[in-house]
């Protein structure tokens, strides 16, 4: 090659921009990628599912097979039939009681839900109409001299 002479532009294609090889890779691979991130998740998740239902069917025979046997033990033995076998049910959650709140709490709420219904857009008259009704006995509530307890 001469010093003054062009390099051979025929013998090597030009290379490609990033672009275009960005545009392969999104064409044919990004797609391949996420079908499989998305079977791979439905993988996992079909698995914890069917380890969860074998962890409550080994319960469920458990729970069944002491049922049985203390059944049995119950026919077998007679003294055993006024002894009462212990309720499998969990006994339920008290309820919380929470103390009543003061008047002006409720006058404050009554107002707090008074700015709400403002708020609210209508979207025809039959609910404008229902929002005012409502509207105005929150009104009522907030001039009161005594309120309704809650």
């Amino acid at each position: 090659m001469a010093a003054g002479a062009k390099p051979d532009t025929t013998a090597s294609p030009a290379p490609q921009p990033p672009s275009a090889a960005k545009g392969v890779f999104m064409r044919r691979i990004f797609p391949f990628l996420l079908a499989t991130n998305v079977f791979i998740g439905v993988y996992v998740f079909a698995k914890t599912y069917k380890r969860d239902q074998e962890k409550k069917n080994a319960q469920a025979t458990a729970a069944a097979a002491a049922a049985a046997a203390a059944a049995a033990a119950a026919l077998s033995s007679p003294a055993s039939t006024t002894a009462k076998a212990p309720d499998p049910t969990p006994a339920p959650v008290p309820k919380r009681v929470l103390p009543p709140l003061s008047e002006d709490e409720q006058r404050h709420l009554y107002k707090w839900m008074l700015e709400e219904k403002r708020k609210i857009k209508p979207r025809n008259s039959t609910e404008k109409n229902k929002i005012n009704e409502e509207k105005a006995l929150l009104k009522e509530f907030i001039r009161a001299e005594s309120l309704p307890r809650l």
